[in-house]
């Protein structure tokens, strides 16, 4: 195996590091600014996307940085997974390059799945203004009454009628839902009828936001923070009704579509993840060493060398561990890189959250304040991300599981 970028891996890394110092880092502020004035508390109604957003998204297209995160030379840069890792990296140093590349998530993962499983109709309809960046969409599986940690729990249905299909049920933490561009929702659920294994008995359904029976609860903050202008909400199903063909790839089909999304999204999110870490560390350094006290540099005080040195270390080890999932992924496919993939999962937001964690202590007051650097969203950003597309103990099973099977121990000796 080998992880050296290949030469157009290097370019667009290159042209995206540049446009991100050149065009993003002078407006951040600007950006911040106008999301919070318009931010308007939990009163999703009345959110507006910073004008300055669609700017540097055309700029951005206009210079074919647009869409890289798509294995498709037509619709996208034509990357691998492996290809676009450290192109990742870079959009992870800002909050705002992923949406200005037209590759944020939840829209990545879901304009994956219209490619990947969608009709031509619905590719047509959703996935076209998607990858031209017109309009956003939201994915609604987890819910709040049940441990969504496992999703067989599911209690939302997708219930085929004649030539429609009945949805009914509660999500929330549906990313993006408070987007005054966000349109379309994939809504995953229960099809109790369409299939006789549990793991073909969901199903994944388009549903138009504007469709009746839909209606947004409230946005919920994330330690105190609406992540304005796009949310993360609760979202009712109260008997929504949309033509059958609405169904992506058929009834039953939900956990292999999940599996497929959710490969490609996590490397992209580990990703973004070692980005933060070093955009972490190099503020933390940066403190350290122009601001003194009791007459040293902060950073030759309490242990902070060495906490570079960890920081160092830590961030090399997980981007190496995800680069090899990148590989594998391509190589063997999501199902042959399980393994690889939920150790990622695991290690990249806990190494973010620690390297943040030192740098705000190494800032003290000026690092929980969200106005003065990007550690506190960093922070919620790591710490989130333990807790998204499954917690860190569902993935440390999953590999135990399958270093058990290897070795001879079936999944019905497990206690």
């Amino acid at each position: 195996m080998n992880f050296e970028p290949s030469d157009r891996s290097k370019d667009y890394r290159e042209r995206v590091q540049r446009f991100i110092r050149e065009h993003i880092r002078p407006v951040e502020g600007q950006y911040w600014t106008y999301a919070r004035a318009a931010a308007h508390g939990g009163d999703w109604r009345r959110w507006q996307v910073p004008p300055i957003v669609e700017e540097l998204k055309a700029r951005a297209r206009a210079e074919g940085l647009w869409n890289l995160f798509l294995p498709d030379a037509k619709l996208g840069a034509g990357l691998s997974t492996l290809e676009y890792a450290p192109i990742a990296e870079e959009t992870g140093h800002s909050f705002i390059a992923p949406e200005v590349f037209n590759c944020n998530a939840p829209d990545t993962g879901n304009m994956e799945v219209l490619y990947r499983y969608g009709s031509e109709e619905q590719k047509a309809r959703w996935l076209t203004p998607l990858l031209a960046g017109e309009i956003r969409s939201v994915f609604c599986m987890t819910e709040p009454d049940v441990a969504s940690s496992d999703a067989t729990n599911m209690q939302a249905t997708a219930v085929v009628e004649g030539d429609e299909v009945v949805l009914n049920g509660k999500k929330w933490w549906s990313s993006g839902i408070g987007d005054p561009r966000a349109k379309i929702a994939i809504f995953m659920a229960r099809t109790p009828d369409a299939g006789t294994d549990r793991h073909h008995q969901h199903s994944m359904v388009l549903v138009p936001l504007d469709t009746k029976g839909v209606e947004i609860k409230r946005m919920l903050p994330v330690f105190g923070d609406y992540d304005a202008p796009h949310g993360h909400g609760e979202v009712h199903f109260r008997d929504v009704r949309v033509p059958r063909a609405n169904i992506i790839g058929g009834p039953g089909m939900g956990f292999e579509i999940a599996q497929g999304r959710l490969g490609p999204g996590r490397i992209h999110h580990c990703m973004r993840c070692i980005g933060a870490a070093e955009e972490a560390l190099d503020l933390m350094i940066h403190r350290g060493m122009n601001r003194t006290a009791f007459g040293k540099p902060l950073l030759n005080l309490g242990g902070n060398r060495e906490r570079v040195a960890e920081a160092r270390i830590a961030i090399d080890q997980a981007r190496l561990l995800t680069l090899y999932a990148a590989w594998k992924l391509d190589e063997l496919g999501a199902l042959g890189a399980m393994t690889e993939i939920s150790a990622i999962k695991v290690v990249a937001p806990n190494v973010l959250q620690k390297v943040v964690d030192d740098a705000i202590q190494l800032h003290g007051g000026a690092g929980v304040s969200g106005d003065d650097t990007q550690l506190a969203s960093f922070f919620a950003q790591a710490r989130t991300l333990r807790l998204a597309d499954g917690p860190d103990e569902v993935h440390k099973g999953l590999i135990t599981r399958i270093e058990l099977a290897k070795r001879g121990f079936s999944k019905s000796r497990e206690s």
